[in-house]
């Protein structure tokens, strides 16, 4: 059976058995389709089922090696690439009968774990209030505003906030957030995301029908993140921030007040929609830096 059938099959069952995300099934396809194209140089003609069995942890090393120093990946991509590579092998094993066991003698590399950086409470509050840069239309400036207060106040990524529709409008009490893979979760809204986003609304030039984006673009057309990205750029320059302050970052701020002031990690993994707690713990490893810093500078015999 020819690789290419294989890897249609397996993105079919991605994305209408698993329901993944379609941004996740374009990873999974970007990642197979380079393997199965460097293995067609590497064994010398179209690979097949067969060839696919066959393969050793050498071949497996050799596609590893060769993205490493082309793309200049590092660990944590590399590991990535592996993850992808077992998954679909996996899957080529339980719907073909497609066995290969030389992925289990190849080991990821150790990825150095990062650490958030998350600005403090009043920069993220200087942040949303415009740095004291103007905009010369008052209705851009609000919707800046009302983007980052959803962000900071509500800890939603970027491509949340964005997705919102005017249906959206007025704010509830509570909102449901579709998130990373389909994951839904269920986020309070403060009266100051509320004012923000009603502020922007009254200000905007252009219809808000319930089934179109509720952010929009000087031109009427869905913001784009790389707009607001472009804005934080430009305010954290003028606040003399470092380039750690993110349109992201504000999100991080967001789990790392919330632990600082006394929030349980349980209830913080379910504001950010993160499916193991695990990834939240990363955020109380943040607050213990942020207490021995403050420890080494106030203690009589730090």
């Amino acid at each position: 059976m020819p690789a290419d059938h294989l890897l249609q099959s397996f993105l079919a069952h991605l994305s209408g058995e698993r329901r993944l995300a379609d941004k996740t099934i374009e990873a999974y396809g970007r990642d197979i389709s380079g393997f199965l194209q460097f293995q067609t140089g590497h064994l010398g003609g179209n690979v097949t089922s067969k060839h696919l069995a066959a393969l050793t942890p050498r071949d497996f090393r050799a596609f590893l090696s060769a993205r490493r120093s082309q793309d200049d990946l590092g660990a944590r991509s590399v590991a990535r690439l592996l993850s992808a590579l077992r998954t679909f092998f996996r899957y080529l094993d339980e719907r073909y009968g497609i066995k290969n066991s030389a992925l289990s003698l190849i080991s990821a590399p150790r990825a150095k774990r990062s650490l958030p950086k998350p600005v403090s409470a009043q920069a993220a509050k200087d942040l949303i209030n415009g740095g004291g840069i103007v905009d010369e239309l008052p209705w851009v400036e609000a919707r800046d505003a009302a983007v980052l207060t959803l962000l900071y106040g509500a800890g939603l990524r970027i491509s949340e906030a964005l997705s919102l529709t005017g249906d959206a409008h007025p704010l509830p009490d509570v909102m449901r957030i579709t998130g990373k893979g389909g994951k839904v979760r269920v986020m309070p809204i403060l009266p100051a995301i509320r004012d923000a986003v009603a502020e922007y609304v009254r200000l905007c030039p252009h219809i808000l029908a319930p089934d179109s984006p509720l952010f929009r673009g000087v031109r009427g057309g869905k913001l784009q993140a790389a707009i607001i990205q472009r804005k934080m750029q430009k305010l954290r320059g003028a606040l003399g921030l470092p380039d750690s302050a993110t349109p992201h970052a504000l999100r991080h701020s967001f789990a790392t007040h919330l632990l600082s002031a006394g929030g349980d990690l349980r209830t913080i993994q379910e504001l950010l929609g993160h499916a193991s707690l695990s990834t939240t713990q990363i955020y109380a490893d943040v607050d213990m830096t942020a207490l021995r810093k403050v420890y080494d500078k106030a203690h009589r015999r730090a």
